[in-house]
């Protein structure tokens, strides 16, 4: 498999049903939807709805099933991407290369256009809109896994304690927590929404053992995300540990993951090649 080939691809469709899926910037109220895309559209890897869609194909899904999530799983991102950015919190100017949102539509309409994303990605979800809404019961756990992966316990909890946590230095124990729920819970949770929607779609059921095998990949391959990003800033894991062993910690991880991968055979190999890029990416 040619990795760059296909995360071309995969881009190129993900960045497509966006475009399609997005309110367009004639729709009143123009503004926010104007905002919505300049936030979404353009620049990105698109590692969240990949991995999804990779994780359906890895269990025979039908893909226009699972799509429309794994473009709300970007939009989920992107939304706490427009937050981030915020003078109230790391006060970026700049995202991807060109001014953040509130720095061009205003901090007001930063505030709502993160607010917007979050709410439009809980309708692709749940199916609003769609021909294939599929299960119903299926549906309702793949919201209920995005649910917890950014509220309190995941993204939105990780991010709080990273601001607390900054006042003084953190345990080893107590950064693992903040890496795995601020970054690592989307990541992982791609892979299992992924899984789950494709496996509810797909003609034969995939094995037991190669859901739960996903499930952990996700888990792994989500703290080998942060612990790049660590890496890249000099922060984080690296205070604590040094960035060889981060490093070291980051390559064992990632073998481990691919273990998971065996009982999928030849359908586990774009997510065994993700899981490469994902380490040695650059942020």
């Amino acid at each position: 498999m040619n990795l760059k080939t296909y995360l071309k691809q995969r881009q190129a469709l993900v960045n497509g049903t966006l475009g399609k899926l997005l309110p367009s910037r004639r729709d009143f109220p123009a503004s926010i939807h104007d905002a919505m895309r300049y936030s979404v559209l353009g620049e990105g890897k698109r590692i969240r709805p990949i991995l999804a869609l990779a994780a359906s194909d890895a269990v025979r899904g039908k893909r226009a099933r699972v799509l429309p999530a794994a473009c709300a799983l970007e939009l989920i991102h992107a939304y706490s991407l427009v937050h981030d950015d915020l003078p109230a919190m790391d006060d970026d100017d700049f995202r991807r290369g060109k001014p953040s949102c509130h720095k061009k539509f205003g901090e007001a309409l930063g505030v709502l256009t993160g607010d917007a994303l979050l709410t439009f990605s809980f309708g692709l979800l749940a199916g609003v809109g769609s021909r294939v809404n599929g299960d119903a019961g299926v549906r309702l756990e793949a919201i209920r896994e995005v649910a917890e992966a950014i509220g309190t316990f995941g993204m939105i909890g990780g991010q709080v304690a990273d601001v607390g946590e900054g006042r003084r230095r953190p345990t080893r124990k107590q950064m693992e927590r903040i890496n795995n729920w601020k970054t690592g819970a989307l990541i992982a949770a791609s892979v299992r929404v992924g899984a789950l929607l494709g496996s509810a779609s797909a003609s034969r059921k995939p094995a037991p053992g190669a859901l739960r095998g996903l499930a952990r990949y996700g888990e792994k391959v989500g703290l080998v995300f942060q612990l790049v990003d660590d890496l890249q800033d000099g922060d984080g894991a690296v205070r604590l540990e040094g960035a060889q062993a981060v490093r070291r910690r980051a390559q064992q991880l990632t073998r481990s993951a691919i273990r998971e991968l065996a009982p999928l055979g030849k359908a586990g190999e774009p997510l065994a090649g993700l899981a490469e890029f994902i380490l040695n990416r650059k942020v």
